[in-house]
């Protein structure tokens, strides 16, 4: 039965800030200024409860700072609520959201994160849109889940399921789903779902999802980004040894294993010397494997068919609960698990 009724967990970031027109700060005037400026906009038909955690720049998050939102998103009765909204720092946005989609996949209803590229202060800002995306989509779908509402430059806000929100674009900050699949947009005040068949259909989205691991966080890895020139000799792991090395792969899955410094498959070598596990990704089963790829180290892992943003949540999941660096790669917890198309022979 809908109760019209949406709590708001702010936890600082630039919707929650400041402007002097040169630096940007968090503001405690904020909180109350997005429900007002939504209110003024769209009207008060819907109450807001509010709750603040935390209050920081998204970049400056630490563990303990996602431990308390969790916490606080735990001890709350959902079931009061239609939905929960989470505002959020847009830098790291990518990171909370995916490891929410997980840690909360059993969620009773939907909650839903919001950011802004732009203080509330600021005409650009893209908070009130985003808020406002949020509220539609929770009060008119009731799904469960994890999700982002998020309104890139002259478009519509879409809603991103949380499992498949991709690192934004550089310099802008626009955020996308995987494969640009979004899971639905807001169109004049109506919810229009996606029949793109990459994304889980409403009836799935519904259906009970799998336990949600424990929210244990090990940020103990290496993330190395594949560039031309990459040179893998740099690292020395005799003085601080890593748990895990994640390889963020190319888009069409490759990283270099020619030459010496720049050749992975000697630096995989190295890292099995060493113990230290080397997950790759993303990588996609149904896409052609180049020639570069095949026989890699057997300490060199594939996280197949999700982001890289996701294989670094399960990764720092597995490794905070004290399990191999791949033990969830198999699961889909939260749909995590992104369909594509295999080649036809």
């Amino acid at each position: 039965m809908a109760k019209n009724k949406i709590l708001v967990i702010f936890t600082g970031g630039t919707i929650g800030s400041d402007s002097d027109g040169k630096n940007v700060a968090l503001s405690g005037a904020s909180k109350k200024m997005l429900i007002e400026k939504y209110c003024e906009s769209y009207g008060d038909s819907v109450m807001f409860d509010t709750l603040s955690p935390i209050n920081i720049l998204s970049e400056n998050v630490q563990k303990r700072d996602l431990e308390k939102l969790y916490a606080c998103i735990k001890s709350v009765n959902a079931d009061e609520y239609d939905g929960i909204i989470v505002t959020h720092g847009t830098d790291t946005l990518c990171f909370t959201v995916n490891w929410l989609s997980q840690i909360l996949c059993d969620i009773s209803v939907p909650l839903v994160v919001v950011s802004s590229l732009y203080p509330l202060t600021d005409a650009r800002n893209n908070g009130i849109k985003n808020f406002a995306g949020a509220v539609c989509f929770i009060e008119k779908t009731r799904l469960r889940g994890v999700y982002c509402a998020f309104a890139n430059d002259n478009e519509n806000c879409k809603i991103h399921l949380g499992s498949r929100l991709v690192y934004p674009d550089e310099i802008n900050g626009f955020y996308h789903s995987a494969l640009g699949a979004h899971f639905a947009e807001i169109a004049d005040g109506e919810v229009v779902l996606s029949h793109s068949p990459l994304i889980p259909s409403v009836n799935d989205v519904k259906s009970l999802r799998t336990a949600p691991p424990a929210p244990a966080l090990c940020d103990e890895i290496v993330l190395i980004t594949m560039r031309s020139l990459l040179n893998f000799a740099v690292y020395d792991f005799t003085v601080v040894k890593p748990k895990a090395v994640i390889i963020e792969l190319s888009h069409s899955g490759t990283v270099c294993t020619e030459g010496e410094e720049l050749n992975f498959k000697k630096f995989a070598a190295y890292c099995k010397l060493q113990g230290v596990p080397v997950i790759l990704a993303p990588v996609m089963r149904g896409a052609g494997v180049y020639d570069s790829m095949s026989n890699v180290p057997d300490n060199a892992v594939f996280a197949y068919d999700m982001t890289i943003e996701m294989t670094i949540v399960k990764v720092m999941e597995a490794l905070g609960n004290r399990l191999n660096p791949d033990a969830y790669f198999n699961c889909d917890t939260a749909f995590e698990k992104i369909p594509f198309p295999a080649i036809k022979s």
